[in-house]
């Protein structure tokens, strides 16, 4: 029996996704269509999908005229997202707290339902950028707002990995929820706390995640 192209494409994805957060394929390795067909037992169609996916999750680094490559993610790597997101975000949070509308705090509150109510990381990763761009909106600086949404973009990559090395049933919604209550308070010191504690605690696991596979 054939398997359908995209049924395929989706265990390749998802066989390839779990094999580069978890380790089993290191951080610059080359992934060839052929060889990945062949294993697969596939056309390089499905592949080829599946490595555009990878790709556009960030996982996956597609080199034209050289191929693909599992994209480069290391522990400094996560220490400077994190840097700059707590340089960047807390700054963006004490501006817009103030100006945060009920609806704002409501769609909030959407996004951390759909983390709560979902297991792929992808969807995740986007619902949390979303989430915290939902609180940082108001803060009136539109070159900021590009910067941050910048470095979450970057982030969901790495949000990944903090997910593989907690396991997706450890995720809890609880500073979400506390900076939620802090702003609808209007307690911006408060939120400032929660947040900075927030990323710290993010780092803090993906460095020590990053450090022990690379010694692994």
């Amino acid at each position: 029996m054939t398997t359908e192209p995209h049924l395929a494409r989706a265990l390749i994805e998802e066989t390839l996704s779990s094999a580069i957060l978890d380790g089993r394929i290191p951080s610059g390795t080359t992934l060839r269509q052929e060889e990945l067909a062949r294993v697969f037992g596939v056309s390089r169609m499905p592949v080829r999908e599946a490595l555009l996916q990878l790709q556009s999750h960030a996982l996956v680094t597609i080199v034209p005229n050289r191929g693909a490559m599992v994209t480069q993610v290391t522990a400094t790597d996560a220490a400077e997202t994190y840097e700059v997101r707590l340089a960047l975000e807390p700054a963006a949070l004490r501006k817009s707290v103030p100006h945060l509308t009920v609806d704002d705090l409501a769609e909030a509150e959407s996004h951390v339902s759909a983390m709560e109510q979902t297991t792929d990381l992808h969807v995740l990763g986007r619902e949390n950028a979303k989430f915290h761009m939902c609180l940082y909106r108001r803060a009136g600086n539109t070159k900021l707002l590009r910067m941050v949404e910048s470095e979450l973009q970057d982030e969901e990559r790495l949000l990944r990995f903090h997910l593989a090395a907690l396991g997706i049933e450890e995720l809890a919604q609880d500073d979400h929820r506390a900076l939620i209550e802090a702003a609808r308070g209007q307690a911006v010191e408060e939120a400032v706390r929660v947040l900075e504690r927030h990323i710290s605690f993010a780092a803090q696991t993906i460095q020590n995640y990053l450090n022990r596979r690379s010694t692994s």
